[in-house]
């Protein structure tokens, strides 16, 4: 069964907020490097917000993707859709008004996504 892209989007701002605090605070607490966070409301009907951030080993990548993936089901009561799991080299999390990308540090300096979806601005690095 296809889902539109915007099945999992929320109606309103405020939401897409309080997903992307849940987020950076998940991430945070389990310990991501070079967190960034780049808005996309306006450039992008994909999502809100896209957040990107490494772990150290694909341990770690695969452990942050699965614990984010359940504080968001009890937070929000949305299940997001994840790819990469098995290898989690890089893995994709998307929860409609969120997307997080999860790498190796190797696999992501590789793809250097931040390049591409910075639109001439630059990416809001997270401080700790």
């Amino acid at each position: 069964m296809a889902t539109s892209p915007n099945a999992y989007r929320s109606s309103d701002a405020e939401g897409a907020e309080a997903l992307h605090r849940l987020v950076m605070a998940s991430l945070d607490d389990d310990q991501a490097v070079d967190t960034i966070s780049i808005p996309l409301a306006g450039k992008s009907s994909i999502a809100d917000h896209m957040v990107i951030a490494s772990g150290r080993s694909t341990r770690q990548v695969a452990s942050m993707a699965q614990k984010l993936a359940e504080r968001i089901k009890a937070e929000t009561g949305r299940s997001a859709r994840i790819e990469g799991l098995p290898t989690a080299d890089w893995v994709l999390i998307d929860a409609g008004d969120v997307i997080v990308h999860l790498f190796r540090p190797e696999v992501r300096s590789f793809y250097n996504l931040e390049r591409m979806w910075a639109f001439g601005d630059a990416p809001m690095p997270v401080s700790h």
